[in-house]
């Protein structure tokens, strides 16, 4: 049965991506613009000093605007909210979504560098 979902959905998908042509499907594929890396940390500043940390961070992304066909002003992702910016997932520590501003939010995201 499970088999048999899965051939189904791999049929679905191929049949979706051969019947776009080439200009829907890089349409497709720019309509989510992903930043990705493994682990990541996004530090949120104010006045020099790091005021919010997300750690385990998969990938930001900004999403297509609706009417203009532009991007949106602003950044989404999940990742543990670390509450005492100590740099490690505590036991109190939740994973959150999360929504950064590009025109106001001084902030920085980089990968773990200790993961290889």
């Amino acid at each position: 049965m499970k088999t048999s979902t899965a051939l189904s959905i791999i049929l679905a998908t191929t049949v979706f991506t051969v019947g776009c042509t080439q200009e829907t499907q890089n349409k497709i594929g720019r309509s989510l613009q992903n930043w990705t890396g493994v682990n990541g940390t996004l530090e949120v500043f104010s006045n020099g000093q790091v005021v919010k940390r997300f750690i385990k961070i998969d990938k930001l992304t900004t999403a297509p605007a609706t009417d203009s066909g532009g991007i949106r002003p602003y950044r989404f992702g999940y990742g543990i909210l670390d509450e005492n910016l100590n740099g490690k997932s505590d036991e109190n520590e939740r994973k959150v979504y999360f929504e950064i501003s590009d025109y106001s939010t001084n902030y920085v995201f980089y990968g773990d560098p200790s993961n290889k």
